[in-house]
């Protein structure tokens, strides 16, 4: 076995990127405060030709150089947009026909391997703060939560494997519906 080389790969150029048919899902980022975070959010949606991201709130956004160390250039492909507040975002994104969904631990949420994004047309994926979570605030606005089951000691996974999770759960059940 020998690695592909990365010419083999047939990747997209960015404008390609750019004038591809999305996958209907967006990202938002409610109050997350790691770059590194960020940047692999960023990563995950160009491989998986997501819509876009919403930076809300703490949230950094680009140009910066820790952002770009897990982004690999992701941030000049897949399109994003600031937010002051994350409830803005929300609002924006229902107005434009969006379901909301939080990934959260919460009273209600399904388990992710019961969720089907074929349900909805589009779905807006809210990933919150690395300790807070999803503000309660947003988690109000939002139409459905999934949450990752998990059987260790620990309560969460890190924002940035959580996110690769979901959109690759998510974009492989709606590849195959």
């Amino acid at each position: 076995m020998q690695k592909t080389p990365n010419s083999a790969l047939a990747r997209l150029s960015v404008e390609e990127f750019k004038n591809a048919e999305k996958t209907p899902f967006v990202v938002v980022l409610d109050n997350v405060r790691s770059l590194n975070n960020i940047g692999s959010v960023f990563r995950t949606g160009d491989a998986f030709l997501l819509r876009g991201i919403c930076l809300c709130g703490i949230t950094a956004k680009p140009p910066h150089r820790d952002i770009e160390k897990t982004a690999l250039g992701a941030t000049e492909s897949v399109y994003w947009e600031y937010f002051d507040h994350t409830v803005d975002a929300i609002h924006k994104l229902k107005n434009l026909g969006y379901a909301i969904v939080a990934v959260e631990q919460a009273s209600a949420a399904i388990m992710l391997q019961d969720f089907s994004p074929a349900n909805y047309e589009k779905t807006a994926f809210v990933f919150g703060h690395e300790v807070m979570g999803v503000s309660d605030e947003v988690l109000a606005l939002c139409d459905a939560c999934i949450e990752i089951p998990q059987y260790g000691t620990k309560h969460s996974l890190n924002i940035a494997v959580t996110a690769g999770i979901v959109i690759w759960e998510a974009f492989n059940k709606l590849k195959k519906s």
